[in-house]
């Protein structure tokens, strides 16, 4: 059928390798939260939110305290004004309640059916929900790539564009106009959503704000709330509560 969708649970830290389906595919987080790698970037998916995958996309998915996943396949051509490329979707609450219920629904089912109508309003409700700014593009380029991996995993390093552009043997002309061709970001806005994207996680396993702000680099708490609610429309506090 056009539309099937299946759930499975993971433990903290459990990974899936890379791999692709033929179909798109749309994952939603009941509870916990997934990192979604591309070879293109990355995606963080927090509870009450989706990422859609393009067909064919190369993918793996790390799993950030217990994960909960529920996921529906959809045939490109189940339906029109599907998302044009992978990104990270607000699920509304009618929308979860599809999905939850579309995982009960056999892989045969008849068209003209509750299930089948079930599954239409399934791909109804995609067309209207929000993509979300919670995508991290990531370079090609070895070197730059070098940069944002050490920055993923100390992302309250301050050095600067001259430091990373001595250690790259590059001017730092050289380093902007790279970053900015490699990701489509200005260094330092990649670094900003990098810092934040990487919050989330922490968020999710209840680190008390004071302790994120100054692991990702702010200088106070009340600099990161006000960063957050710039980039995510609500404070830090109620990211969690939304959805």
């Amino acid at each position: 059928m056009p539309v099937s969708a299946m759930a499975a649970d993971y433990d903290d830290g459990h990974f899936i390798e890379p791999h692709s389906h033929r179909r798109a595919q749309l994952l939603y987080a009941v509870q916990g939260v997934m990192l979604v790698q591309t070879q293109a970037g990355r995606w963080v998916v927090p509870p009450s939110r989706g990422v859609w995958l393009e067909a064919g996309v190369a993918h793996s998915v790390r799993m950030r305290g217990q994960v909960r996943m529920r996921t529906v396949f959809i045939d490109t051509d189940a339906a029109a004004q599907l998302p044009g490329g992978s990104c990270v979707l607000h699920i509304s609450p009618l929308l979860r309640e599809l999905i939850l219920a579309a995982v009960n629904i056999p892989l045969n089912y008849p068209r003209e059916s509750r299930d089948g109508r079930l599954t239409r309003l399934l791909l109804d409700e995609l067309h209207t929900v929000p993509v979300l700014p919670l995508y991290l593009p990531w370079p090609s380029d070895a070197r730059l790539r070098s940069v944002c991996e050490r920055l993923a995993a100390a992302p309250g390093d301050t050095t600067t564009v001259a430091g990373w552009a001595r250690a790259l043997a590059m001017s730092q002309a050289t380093f902007h106009r790279r970053f900015l061709r490699h990701t489509g970001m200005s260094f330092g806005r990649w670094r900003q959503q990098a810092r934040l994207l990487l919050a989330l996680e922490h968020l999710a396993r209840g680190e008390k704000i004071i302790a994120v702000a100054a692991e990702h680099g702010y200088a106070s708490q009340s600099a990161f709330t006000a960063m957050f609610r710039r980039h995510f429309g609500v404070a830090p506090s109620l990211f969690y509560k939304g959805g």
